[in-house]
């Protein structure tokens, strides 16, 4: 056993005895050998810009002060002047707690730090690397003076806020060379070295403050300090952090989500994207966000100056952000108008609700009660809508057409609140922005990023599918070797039948009379969408998407002490800005252009799930003419419940319908009876009684009782002159439509006196009565 142990133990000594003499330590050159980092378009070939060279200005270690150094050390190796060029009991530390599976921790030396910058091409994660590290920082500490090292590493590593090196740092925090640091301000900048981005001081204060505490607490523990000293020093002020020119302008927004999407991946460091030489393709068409900048730079001029816009494009395909305008210029207005500015989504929030309602079980036929000032369950004061326009009872697609919100408002109690909240959230909305568990949450009280809405609409446009946005394609190291693949795979969150209705609502916005975004029809392909405005028109916002891609386009207006939202100031000719004016001719005029030559792609036939509240309103055919069995065959099988009269009519075949009730061509609810009025054919028709009247009335009864009049006169001593005597056939008899009627009409006394009787009446069609007597 004796002879085994020292087998392997003589193994491992002279395993570590050659990988020591085998590590060279590079010449100072090679420690400068960073690449510059450059960022492409979609294409590959158009540069965006590049994460800069390094900002770094060399200076002399003798210029670099003491308490600079000191600072330093207490913060990242208190042992490092006593240390071999390792921290034993730093490096036995971290081992035990990572294997215990604790926070992963470093236990890197200055000089192991100062190693790994210049020898390993990226950070050291391994094991293996950390041995060959440790091996160069004991080679480095018995090359060179501890001094000697110190000056190179605070000359070198990355200290945040685009510096590199000492002398840069203290220009970016404090505004002073590295000479002219004092205790304090060299104690803030030695205690964000681990992590600079996250712990500078206008980030996170707390953080930046606890961090000199410590380092100031180590520099007594190295006697860089005393207590008294200590206790005197307070915790400085930094200098506003002024991004270079790499950042200048609409691309600057790019830039920066770009470099915190891979770092946020925890695949790189800020330091690796600046020295690396990466090759970064982005997914934004340099075309389309092109044309994107120029349609918001082509705004009308007399826009607030203060007016913000947020604008952006995914591809329902994958998620990826194909053009975003996030605003002018990132250096003099640095938050991103689409991925940090927040406004109010309005009725952008509505298809959250209608998707939960026909998830539900809803239907778009159901119908509600679109009345302006309607009281509805849950609500404070009574619902408005806009404009103060009242509808009658509408259907749920005319509904969201029209944006109407007293509809929208039933629907939401009914579903409940937290129904729509669930749609947003699976849709894309961060769960932190979608809170608002009342039934007012479907007219957009929620605040929202452009970018979480257009995530959202996204979902839509996939058919259910959500997908993370995301701006980073690739990244390949200097020798084409692949570093990294952006997008995730999608999920399906909602049915695919459930969004073909959503979506078929959302295109009556852009295609039924009355929708509140016709104007973007003129894009020429099938559109979907809403329109969107807060209370007091704080923002005004339009989402819509084809089947190549969605855009959302939100306006804002700060206030002007930045705290909050004030009314957007009219302008480009309008009374006021609402989702249907400018962001709509914004939407539109993008759009246009960015789908100009693209395949028209329909979107999926609408699906017509769930139940409707009430039978929907359905087209009555016109069955006047059809015969009797054929018009029943086309009433029930529009859904149509059929009744049936008869009437006589000389001019209509029997069996033929002769009129109906309601009739073709309107609408009703399917279900309910349409009457149909059938002809019997001629049939009969009663004699009217005309006896004493003018001749001029009988003649008309007659005529209007489909008979035909025969007219005589005769003298009478009786009747007086012009009135009808007898007629024949009488009063009461049923004869054939169009039958002669006769009528002996008075022609005054007779001339002898008035003895004459009169002749007896006409016979059946008006002509002289039978000869032969009674049995003529």
């Amino acid at each position: 056993m004796l002879g085994t142990f020292l087998t392997v133990a003589a193994l491992v000594l002279g395993g570590f005895v050659y990988l020591y003499a085998t590590t060279d330590i590079p010449e100072p050159n090679d420690f400068a050998d960073a690449q510059t980092t450059v960022v492409y378009y979609s294409d590959g070939a158009t540069p965006m810009g590049e994460f800069a060279e390094q900002n770094r200005t060399i200076i002399d270690g003798g210029t670099i002060p003491e308490h600079v150094k000191a600072a330093v050390v207490a913060a990242e190796d208190r042992s490092f002047y006593e240390n071999p060029g390792i921290n034993p009991a730093g490096i036995v530390r971290a081992l035990w707690n990572n294997l215990r599976g604790g926070e992963q921790q470093g236990g890197s030396s200055i000089t192991q730090q100062y190693a790994e910058r210049y020898y390993f091409e990226d950070t050291v994660k391994d094991y293996r690397g950390k041995l060959k590290e440790a091996l160069l920082a004991i080679k480095l500490d018995r090359a060179q003076d501890k001094d000697e090292i110190l000056a190179n590493y605070l000359n070198t590593i990355y200290f945040g806020r685009d510096s590199y090196g000492i002398e840069e740092a203290a220009r970016a925090y404090f505004g002073v060379g590295a000479a002219e640091l004092d205790v304090s301000q060299a104690a803030v900048i030695a205690g964000i070295i681990p992590s600079p981005n996250n712990w500078d001081p206008a980030v996170d204060p707390e953080k930046a403050e606890s961090r000199w505490n410590y380092v100031l607490d180590g520099m007594i523990v190295t006697g860089a300090l005393t207590e008294a000293e200590r206790e005197a020093l307070v915790f400085p002020t930094t200098i506003p952090y002024a991004p270079t020119d790499t950042f200048a302008g609409p691309q600057g927004y790019l830039l920066d989500m770009v470099r915190r999407e891979l770092i946020d991946s925890g695949a790189f460091s800020q330091d690796e994207l600046r020295m690396n030489g990466y090759r970064i393709v982005t997914t934004i068409d340099g075309g389309l966000q092109g044309v994107m900048q120029d349609v918001v730079a082509g705004m009308p001029a007399d826009r607030a100056p203060e007016l913000r816009v947020g604008m952006v494009t995914l591809n329902p395909a994958d998620g990826s952000i194909v053009a975003l305008y996030g605003g002018p210029d990132y250096l003099t207005q640095g938050q991103n108008s689409v991925t940090q500015a927040r406004a109010q989504a309005g009725s952008t929030f509505k298809p959250f609700t209608l998707a939960a309602y026909l998830q539900n079980g809803g239907s778009l036929k159901s119908r509600y009660s679109g009345a302006d000032d309607l009281e509805v369950e849950g609500f404070d004061r009574p619902v408005t809508n806009f404009g103060n326009a009242s509808f009658g009872r509408i259907d749920v697609v005319e509904a969201t057409a029209k944006s109407v919100n007293t509809v929208y408002a039933q629907m939401n109690v009914e579903v409940g609140p937290p129904e729509t909240l669930r749609v947003a959230r699976e849709a894309g909305i961060p769960e932190d922005q979608a809170a608002q568990d009342v039934p007012s949450n479907v007219l957009g009280v929620s605040s929202v990023a452009p970018l979480e809405m257009a995530q959202a609409y996204n979902t839509f446009a996939a058919g259910g599918v959500r997908y993370e946005p995301f701006v980073v394609r690739s990244v390949t190291h200097p020798d084409g070797v692949e570093a990294y693949t952006g997008g995730t795979a999608g999920e399906q969150v909602f049915p695919a039948d459930v969004m073909a209705d959503v979506t078929y609502a959302m295109t009556q916005v852009v295609e039924s009379r009355g929708g509140t975004a016709r104007e973007a029809a003129e894009v020429g392909h099938p559109v979907a969408g809403k329109t969107g405005t807060s209370s007091d028109n704080k923002s005004a916002w339009f989402v819509g998407f084809t089947r190549h891609l969605t855009t959302a386009v939100a306006l804002y207006q700060p206030t002007p002490d930045g705290t909050g939202e004030a009314e957007i100031t009219p302008f480009g000719g309008y009374d006021e800005i609402t989702g249907g004016s400018v962001p709509l001719d914004v939407w539109t005029q993008y759009m246009t252009a960015a789908m100009g030559g693209r395949e028209v792609l329909p979107f999926p036939e609408r699906a017509d799930v769930g139940e409707p509240n009430t039978p929907p309103l359905v087209e009555i055919p016109s069955v006047v003419g059809m015969g009797e069995p054929e018009a029943r065959a086309a009433l029930e099988g529009a859904g149509f419940a059929v009744g049936m009269e008869q009437a006589n009519d000389a001019s209509v075949p029997a069996g033929t319908v002769i009129s109906q009730n309601p009739g073709g061509g309107g609408e009703a609810e399917q279900g309910s009876t349409v009457t149909i009025v059938v002809s019997a054919g001629p049939g009969t028709v009663a004699v009217p009684n005309v006896v004493g009247q003018t001749s001029a009335a009988a003649q008309s009864a007659l005529g209007a009782a489909g008979l035909s009049p025969a007219v005589s006169t005769a003298p009478s001593a009786t009747v007086p002159e012009g009135q009808v005597i007898s007629q024949n056939p009488g009063a009461g008899a049923q004869v054939a439509p169009g039958s002669g009627v006769g009528i002996v009409v008075s022609s005054g006394p007779p001339d002898d006196g008035g003895d004459e009787e009169p002749p007896p009446p006409a016979g059946p069609g008006g002509g002289p009565p039978p000869s032969g007597g009674g049995d003529g």
